[in-house]
């Protein structure tokens, strides 16, 4: 199956043609995810979700190297992405339990911290799709403007601009936690010295 045209496979109409090309490759690919990521279920996601992607952008992909290597490179790629989206979520949550339990801080504190966390999510969830999308992937995934446009399919100016709205709409959203966001961040500052 190696020797079919990806280019062919992916940008025809052909279900059929698709279809064996996701056969061909499942396992082997489902296998190579699981040993980047130690985690069955999560290799399973990662490979569906790049058959799913190639199968939605089939039209505009111009593939240079033979199936199985774009293939392999495709999952080495979403695997190391979700790793990464991984450690920044553990590195925000390990932030968020040691500000929750620091002795240090008084019990309106934590209060008013949970109370921000709540809000913050909120807004965040009040965002346009595709604006928290861009804002958790260049906040959340620490990504340039220029990765996000790449992985999404759109300009770097609609990055730019999807961002300054989001963080007009989440400044609005939060002008009454401002205070306590500084508090916060020199709470936090004073914690690090």
């Amino acid at each position: 199956m190696t020797h079919l045209n990806v280019n062919t496979a992916i940008n025809t109409y052909n279900d059929v043609a698709f279809e064996q090309l996701f056969k061909a490759h499942y396992k082997a690919l489902h296998a190579y995810a699981n040993m980047l990521l130690k985690d069955i279920d999560a290799a399973e996601e990662v490979v569906q979700s790049m058959f799913l992607k190639l199968w939605e952008k089939r039209d505009l992909l111009e593939v240079q190297t033979s199936v199985k290597a774009y293939l392999y490179k495709c999952i080495y790629n979403d695997s190391l992405n979700l790793l990464k989206h991984e450690q920044v979520k553990t590195k925000y949550q390990d932030f968020t339990v040691h500000t929750m339990n620091t002795h240090h801080e008084a019990a309106s504190n934590r209060v008013e911290l949970s109370e921000l966390q709540k809000e913050l999510r909120l807004a965040m969830e009040g965002l346009p799709e595709q604006c928290r999308i861009i804002f958790q992937m260049s906040r959340f995934e620490e990504l340039k403007y220029k990765e996000i446009a790449e992985r999404l399919g759109i300009s770097v100016k609609t990055v730019e601009n999807q961002m300054g709205k989001a963080l007009k709409i989440l400044r609005l959203k939060l002008v009454d936690f401002l205070v306590l966001i500084l508090l916060g961040l020199v709470n936090h500052n004073d914690y690090l010295n």
